[in-house]
């Protein structure tokens, strides 16, 4: 049977590759006490950035940044129909959310000065939200992502795949908004950050559907259970 050379890329990927790629997703997207600190330093380092108009530091902040593994880790559980992969992740996610608007926020509070829309990035955002290209941009992100981390020769490329999707960056301009009390920004920046979870999330499902990974339920809920007792021995040292 003829395939074309797309459908070969994925039905080349081995068995032994896709398990070790649903271990690696589950345990990036732990939500351990390092994961939010990293969240926590790469959204302040974010909004540093945003407040001197520094590419040079939210392309450092996006570098350190792990918060794309809980889009990939609900791409999986949704893909797998595992309810308790889908929950923990929305929680992760939700958790790192807040945890990054509150640390940007202070951050504002602390250091911006006047009106924030005097800040280059911030300034793009106080006149519109964002446009489809935010969502292709996003989506093609979350189809790198999630083929190179069932390749492990294209699992050095990720960093270059964490720039490329805009995560961090909004959530440090939502905080730093609402400090100055500028709603209008913050919500378009956080309609940003949504229209980029979205992206990531559907073009990673599609990913984890052209593998086959329906068919490693047993896999992921057991990686999922192993790692949640890893977890709660830690939260009980």
């Amino acid at each position: 049977m003829y395939t074309t050379p797309m459908f070969e890329l994925f039905e080349s990927v081995a068995e032994t590759e896709k398990t070790a790629a649903i271990h690696k997703i589950i345990d990036s997207a732990s939500p351990r006490r390092d994961f939010f600190l990293l969240v926590i330093l790469s959204v302040s380092m974010a909004s540093f950035g945003v407040l001197i108009d520094s590419a040079v530091i939210l392309i450092g902040s996006m570098l350190i940044a792990p918060i794309l593994y809980p889009l990939l880790s609900l791409s999986l559980g949704l893909t797998t129909v595992d309810e308790k992969l889908v929950t923990r992740s929305l929680f992760t996610l939700v958790k790192a959310s807040a945890f990054a608007i509150a640390a940007s926020a202070i951050i504002g509070i602390l250091f911006s000065a006047g009106d924030v829309t005097q800040y280059g990035v911030i300034g793009d955002l106080a006149h519109g939200g964002p446009s489809l290209i935010y969502a292709v941009i996003a989506g093609i992100s979350g189809f790198a992502a999630a083929f190179a981390l069932v390749k492990p020769h294209l699992s050095d490329m990720l960093p270059g795949v964490a720039i490329s999707v805009s995560l961090v960056p909004p959530l440090a301009i939502v905080g730093v908004a609402l400090a100055s009390l500028d709603f209008a920004v913050a919500i378009n920046a956080f309609l940003l950050y949504l229209v980029n979870v979205v992206g990531v999330v559907l073009c990673a499902m599609f990913v984890f559907v052209m593998l086959k990974l329906s068919a490693k339920q047993e896999v992921v809920t057991t990686a999922v259970q192993k790692d949640e007792e890893e977890v709660a021995a830690e939260h009980t040292k």
